[in-house]
């Protein structure tokens, strides 16, 4: 019996020693197989005696369940080393912040943003939006403006022509958002009060004008509008829109075919330290241009200049945007660069409002 004693200390050493499941196979067959070691203990049994056998054979088969236990716990034990190693280099670190949601990386363009505030601003006055076509007629976009046939203003513009049409008629890119100043008078009663932002088009393009620009312009239309009201919806609107308390304007007189008296607009401001600042310094910046609406433009709209009258202005959104924002090139707004847009961009919930901050 000793020999066996000594067998199953040899065999438990062994397996308790062994680090991986092919060498624990390896000692189970040399234990257990058809030629292992317990297994040719069991062959000797036919040769003893009755008396020995009842003795070796319970022996033997306690020593091969208990070698079978002992394979079997230690390949568990094993198995179990081995899926917690691959646990722990395939892990995953869940501490790690989840990739932003569109809503955190997304940006709105600034140009969408500044018209945004300019409706926010205006609504708060009492106008409303009007839209129109990009395409237009000459009649809208020129003749009904008061810009007679050949007249000199109508080559300021830089005009995109279509090719004319078999009647000889001529549509074009609108050069101005004027047409739906036209558009809206000739569709509404008085008293109107709207402002129009769009697309508009000339054929320009260097640092501060592209081909393809946004404008922004205004319409009153009553029977007791003056230039004093004008004067004062600028005055407020440049106050509200750069966020400033108190703002200086100087209005020069100028010229333009749909308005008499026409003026243009220049607004007080700082430029030195390479930034614009709006509302002090002694600097002037020309920002916009305006006027009474001109009685030919009434007429072709059909109303009477003796019982209506009313004032108008216009502005580039664009610029407003560079000078509030301090974007120097305003062809970057075209680029399509992420860089910029992640730069100069606007979250996308955080809408402007007089009362939370137009630009916050």
């Amino acid at each position: 019996m000793s020999h066996l004693n000594e067998l199953e200390t040899d065999l438990i050493a062994a397996i308790e020693a062994a680090d991986t499941e092919t060498a624990l196979e390896e000692i189970r067959v040399s234990a257990l197989g058809k030629k292992g070691s317990i297994s040719e203990q069991m062959k000797t049994l036919g040769k003893m005696s009755p008396d020995e056998r009842q003795t070796m054979g319970p022996a033997l088969n306690a020593l091969k369940a208990k070698i079978t236990d002992a394979v079997a716990a230690r390949k568990a034990m094993l198995a179990e080393a081995a899926l917690n190693a691959r646990l722990a280099s395939e892990t995953i670190d869940i501490t790690l912040p989840l990739r932003p949601s569109p809503a955190e990386t997304g940006r709105v363009h600034p140009i969408s943003q500044v018209i945004d505030e300019l409706a926010a601003i205006f609504a708060d006055m009492g106008f409303s939006v009007a839209e129109g076509p990009d395409i237009e007629t000459d009649d809208l976009n020129f003749t009904a403006l008061n810009f007679p046939e050949g007249h000199p203003a109508r080559d300021m513009h830089d005009t995109f022509f279509f090719n004319e049409k078999e009647d000889g008629e001529r549509l074009l890119l609108r050069t101005h958002t004027s047409p739906v100043q036209i558009r809206t008078m000739r569709n509404e009663e008085p008293p109107i009060r709207v402002i129009i932002p769009g697309r508009t088009y000339r054929c320009d393009s260097d640092q501060t004008h592209t081909p393809m620009f946004h404008q922004l312009e205004g319409l009153v239309i009553d029977k007791t509008s003056h230039f004093g009201h004008l004067k004062w919806t600028l005055e407020e609107f440049c106050k509200a829109f750069f966020e400033v308390k108190n703002v200086n304007m100087r209005f020069r007189p100028s010229f333009f075919p749909f308005t008499e008296p026409s003026m243009e607009v220049d607004v007080q401001c700082d430029r030195s330290g390479g930034e614009v600042k709006i509302g002090e310094g002694s600097d002037w910046m020309e920002i916009l241009g305006c006027g009474m609406v001109h009685p030919n433009v009434l007429r072709n709209c059909g109303l009477d200049p003796d019982e209506y009258q009313g004032f108008a202005w216009g502005v580039g959104i664009d610029r407003l945007a560079m000078l509030k924002y301090g974007m120097p090139d305003l062809r970057d707004f075209f680029d399509a660069d992420i860089r910029w847009i992640q730069h100069y961009g606007f979250r996308p919930l955080d809408l402007p409002t007089l009362f939370g901050g137009l630009s916050s």
